[in-house]
């Protein structure tokens, strides 16, 4: 057995290397991934009626994708999105853009390298956003967000105007997502599948973190494991495969999404 005296580091880096050259991926228009983002998210427990937004750059200077208000998230095609500029005006002149889209705009202003956000208020990031905690990142599944999770302990009320921008944009840091007391959760990703996978997680890591409360005193991970399996989990291509993973689940039960 060739591998038996490999150590750990360059067993890792093969695995890499193989998942690049071995694993491959459906390819998705941007409109279509956003759309499965949208309906991904529904199943996975982000529906709470029409609040929560989902955007993405597009080719033309300060324009994005989104959703139309008034659709749900079990409701959005790849067909019915919308595209819009800075100031959440219409380009094809159909629908609008969700008001709470203008602290997308902060963002996507000072983080150049995010090109997709998520918001939504999924049920145990909502609950735990309740007591205001900060998100603990504590077991192995959920390292992709260790030490990458700001964490806005003052809910600053509705976030439809460009205070609210200015203060969560600040938040995001140099991370990727943000916990929102009283409010629920935001994600960014260089990629929609990125975000997607992001956003699936942080409900996830709510999730548990509720629930080894209510069993006793959370452990901390030791920092150096907890940032080697961020990076483990955080490539591009396993970013790409995840995401294919639930575009496949979501094509089951919503054939119309594209």
């Amino acid at each position: 057995m060739k591998t038996a005296l490999m150590r750990k580091g360059e067993l890792m880096q093969n695995a890499q290397l193989q998942m690049q050259n071995q694993l491959t991926t459906k390819a998705f228009s941007q409109h279509e991934k956003l759309a499965l983002t949208c309906r991904i998210l529904f199943d996975k427990g982000h529906d709470s009626g029409l609040a929560g937004q989902i955007t993405c750059r597009v080719e033309h200077e300060n324009h994005f994708l989104t959703q139309q208000l008034g659709l749900g998230f079990d409701e959005i095609t790849a067909n019915n999105l919308i595209e819009v500029d800075a100031d959440l005006n219409p380009i094809n002149g159909k629908g609008m853009a969700n008001p709470a889209n203008r602290f997308h705009t902060w963002i996507y202003q000072h983080h150049p390298e995010v090109n997709c956000i998520i918001h939504t208020h999924p049920t145990h990031v909502a609950a735990l956003s309740m007591l205001e905690t900060p998100l603990i990142i504590s077991q192995m599944d959920t390292c992709a967000l260790y030490e990458d999770c700001s964490f806005v302990a003052n809910w600053p009320g509705v976030p439809v105007g460009n205070e609210e921008g200015k203060l969560i944009s600040e938040a995001l840091g140099n991370n990727r997502a943000v916990f929102l007391a009283h409010h629920g959760q935001l994600v960014t990703g260089k990629t929609i599948e990125e975000a997607c996978n992001l956003a699936v997680l942080i409900e996830r890591a709510a999730k548990l973190q509720l629930l080894a409360m209510a069993a006793g005193d959370i452990k901390s991970l030791p920092p150096e494991l907890a940032r080697e399996a961020h990076d483990w989990v955080s490539t591009e291509k396993r970013n790409q495969v995840n995401f294919a993973y639930y575009a496949r689940q979501a094509l089951k039960l919503h054939v119309d999404c594209i």
